[in-house]
């Protein structure tokens, strides 16, 4: 992640600074990409400290005397327009609402083709059920290694470029799929599939991080998140009666026209975010008109690209596994959404097997799940940035802390389990179709809750990491909803619907325990030495 060494402590008050130095703080203040952290009692010892420090490495006369260097290309101040954050808002929202319509695209392909497994078993020849779930969450494998390579390639070239050629590639495997002639070619392209269609989850979350300040992120971040949560329960409700009118192939046509139309939306509006790629354009630049080659971007480490990219690959994995903040988080967020792919993949067989749903009309019962997850960001929305500002009013001088992102999750790790038990235990009785559907959207409310407030907790904590720790916990995301499935079928058949679902719902109360513990201990486990994770 590109980044110098004066971004970082013993930096002198911005009172003390001239004009265009303080235009250099700002920017490293609020913006988690460009390598910097958030100035606060929080933030006080970060992961990455140690190469921080290896960055630094000459102490506080060189990084002043670095600031006086007129080789380093910088934002023109504060209000630089170039700068991403000072973008006007139309700008700022339009490239947002694009991405978001991507980022939903990508979750929206992953379960639209649900209700068409019973015709891909029939025209392939085939009876298992297993089988046909793999063809389904196997796209799920490709969104979790997508990110492992996409965003240390959004490091190097920038964001928008991911963006465009996943667009472009997407489009080309949706319609391979279309084409498949048997299910061993249609399992191949919809891992292609998720592989390429995974920029946006991977990197979405850092092209917020480069628009918008602190105070911004949650709106923001929510409406992003929009995509991953609600793709995947409103995609089956068009794919059911598609399948049923006009057969299975016709679903990856009409993704594919979609995502056509999504990317010359793209190609229009998309612009690019990542300041370390702005200010490398326009060194270049600058180099080119004034003839100095010793010119460079302040975000520059002078790293050579195959070591930065190596680093940036590995970044994910030294973070789940060696921060116990980052582990835990993305455990909980795992698992939750894996009950979005459990249910997704099981309802088809649920409701036309207990209430003889027509495959045109089981595509409605995902509709739950969606309605859930709109009144989940509702609410995060409403009780989410209140509750932050008060605790830091409150609690810390107005400064707000990544703990102070917990209290949403405490509500929504209670819906979760009461939404499983009343959805497994009036399917195994068969009561009335609707109330099975409300303990889905109880679900679906408590699920959205938690993955919005758990992304903007990764993101407040790990600042400068963000998009690192954000990827680690897509890539034990995706495969936690890929692999779910698999045994759902089995897990119903051996224990029942209604204990089945109990099994999950007993597992959801015992992760309870999680969000007090980060309220609590949260900034503790940052700040011990112990969890310093050297990357």
């Amino acid at each position: 992640m590109a980044t110098t060494s004066r971004d970082f402590g013993n930096e002198p008050p911005p009172q003390q600074q001239d004009s265009g130095e303080a235009g250099r703080q700002h920017h490293v203040d609020e913006h988690p990409e460009a390598g910097a952290t958030i100035h606060d009692s929080s933030a006080s010892a970060l992961p990455g400290d140690e190469t921080k420090a290896e960055t630094a490495g000459t102490g506080q006369d060189s990084q002043e005397e670095a600031e006086r260097d007129p080789n380093i290309v910088d934002w023109d101040g504060p209000d630089d327009p170039a700068n991403p954050q000072n973008w006007t808002p139309r700008k700022k929202w339009a490239n947002i609402a694009v991405l978001a319509l991507i980022t939903f695209m990508v979750p929206l392909a992953s379960s639209m083709f649900a209700p068409g497994i019973p015709q891909v078993l029939s025209d392939f020849d085939t009876n298992n059920p297993s089988l046909a779930t793999f063809v389904v969450s196997v796209y799920i494998l490709g969104l979790a290694a997508g990110p492992l390579v996409l965003a240390p390639l959004s490091e190097l070239y920038g964001r928008v470029i991911i963006y465009h050629v996943g667009n472009v590639l997407f489009i080309i495997f949706t319609v391979a799929c279309a084409l498949a002639t048997n299910i061993n070619m249609l399992t191949a392209f919809r891992f292609l599939c998720g592989l390429v269609g995974a920029g946006p989850i991977a990197i979405g979350g850092g092209t917020i991080a480069d628009l918008t300040t602190l105070q911004q992120r949650g709106t923001a971040m929510s409406v992003w998140s929009l995509g991953p949560l609600l793709g995947p329960s409103i995609g089956p409700v068009a794919g059911g009666f598609l399948a049923q009118a006009e057969g299975w192939r016709w679903i990856f046509w009409v993704l594919a026209i979609t995502a056509g139309v999504i990317t010359i939306a793209s190609l229009v509006v998309l612009r690019e975010t990542h300041p370390g790629t702005l200010l490398e354009r326009k060194t270049r630049r600058l180099r080119k008109e004034t003839g100095n080659t010793n010119l460079r971007s302040k975000l520059d480490l002078q790293i050579p690209p195959r070591t930065l990219f190596l680093r940036s690959i590995v970044r994910p994995s030294k973070l789940l596994l060696l921060s116990p903040i980052c582990l835990v988080l993305s455990i909980y967020s795992a698992f939750v959404y894996a009950m979005i792919y459990l249910m997704i993949s099981t309802f088809t067989f649920v409701f036309q097997d207990n209430y003889g749903f027509s495959e045109g009309i089981v595509g409605l019962v995902f509709i739950a799940l969606g309605l859930g997850m709109l009144f989940g960001v509702a609410v995060q929305q409403a009780i989410g940035n209140r509750i932050m500002k008060h605790l830091a009013d409150s609690r810390n001088q107005g400064k707000p802390k990544p703990e102070y992102r917990i209290p949403p999750t405490l509500l929504a790790g209670i819906l979760i389990p009461v939404g499983l038990f009343i959805y497994g235990w009036t399917v195994q009785y068969q009561i009335q179709w609707a109330v099975p559907l409300l303990g889905a959207l109880l679900a679906g409310m408590g699920i959205c809750i938690i993955n919005i407030s758990t992304n903007l907790y990764l993101v407040d904590a790990f600042t400068v990491y963000a998009a690192s720790a954000l990827a680690a916990s897509t890539v034990l995301r995706s495969i936690f909803g890929a692999t779910f499935p698999l045994f759902a079928l089995q897990m119903y058949d051996t224990l029942g619907l209604g204990w089945g679902n109990s099994l999950l719902a007993f597992i959801s109360v015992a992760m309870l325990a999680i969000p007090p513990l980060l309220f609590y201990c949260g900034e503790k486990l940052r700040s011990h030495p112990k969890f310093q994770v050297k990357l």
